[in-house]
């Protein structure tokens, strides 16, 4: 999937970082004590290779949307994306001041054209086919399903899934918004299934369904663009392999193994879940029990 103003896609595929390039506290018996220590030394700020020499430089699109980004102004640590990409860099021994933000279109990102960046957090789902253009880190994000409506309509308010069991719902064709809805909402009426969720979008503003299930980076854009009174009702639980968002570097970047270590720090010691409920689920996209 990629931004929700863009084509949205369904499929993408769950990454697993090789992050031997960065070492391992147990080194094995091909490397021994010094070569764990090389590898490690790979990750170390001084033996970076960056676009500019000290400086780490993070891309994304302009503007930069909420609630990725705050103000659209990524360089001030606040919204999801711009708050992760600072704490990669303070994995990696950057100050905040050591960090240059610079536009970077989307396509541009992720195309196989020379980097003007180290790494680029645009919410750009890492897929197979991608790949072949560029490198991504491990997922900085696991992208779920919600539920968006009106204020007002009969399911303003629900908070947890049992209570959506009688809504009529509906879901773009082909994508895993519908499985969402029919393998964890199960409703006690059959969804309505639209080509695209611009037709959804118009159902809803049409009172023809209650509620449409897509996942959550599209909600916050139908309900800050395609919506005059809509909010998100919530998050769906996390079910099966998710899509996630992954940072974009250059194809065969040394710095790769490294942006993947410090993201799957960033997971392992809670912060990126810290940051998702600061900034999405507390922006308005609450858990659904």
């Amino acid at each position: 999937m990629s931004r929700p103003r863009l084509a949205l896609a369904a499929v993408a595929a769950l990454a697993v970082a090789a992050l031997g390039a960065c070492g391992s506290s147990t080194p094995d018996a091909s490397t021994g004590t010094a070569g764990a220590t090389a590898a490690a030394a790979s990750c170390a700020k001084d033996s970076l290779k960056l676009v500019t020499a000290g400086t780490l430089t993070v891309g994304t699109d302009k503007p930069a949307y909420e609630p990725w980004f705050s103000g659209d102004d990524p360089s001030n640590g606040k919204g999801y994306e711009s708050a992760v990409a600072y704490a990669i860099a303070g994995k990696l021994g950057f100050a905040k001041t050591d960090v240059k933000w610079t536009v970077v279109p989307f396509n541009t990102a992720i195309s196989p054209a020379p980097k003007s960046f180290d790494f680029d957090v645009n919410q750009i789902s890492i897929s197979e086919d991608r790949r072949k253009a560029v490198d991504f880190s491990s997922g900085y994000y696991d992208v779920r399903q919600a539920v968006v409506t009106y204020k007002g309509s009969p399911i303003d308010g629900r908070t947890t899934v049992a209570d959506l069991k009688g809504a009529n719902l509906g879901a773009q064709v082909g994508t895993t918004s519908l499985n969402a809805v029919q393998d964890q909402v199960k409703p006690s009426n059959d969804p309505k299934v639209f080509d695209t969720n611009d037709v959804a979008v118009q159902a809803l503003k049409n009172k023809q369904i209650d509620g449409i299930v897509v996942d959550v980076p599209t909600a916050f854009y139908m309900v800050a663009a395609q919506l005059d009174n809509g909010i998100i009702v919530g998050q769906l639980p996390s079910a099966g392999t998710p899509e996630q968002f992954g940072a974009v570097l250059d194809k065969g970047s040394a710095l790769t193994p490294c942006v993947s270590k410090a993201v799957d720090a960033l997971r392992a010691d809670g912060t990126l879940e810290k940051l998702q409920q600061q900034y999405l689920a507390n922006a308005g996209a609450p858990e659904l029990k």
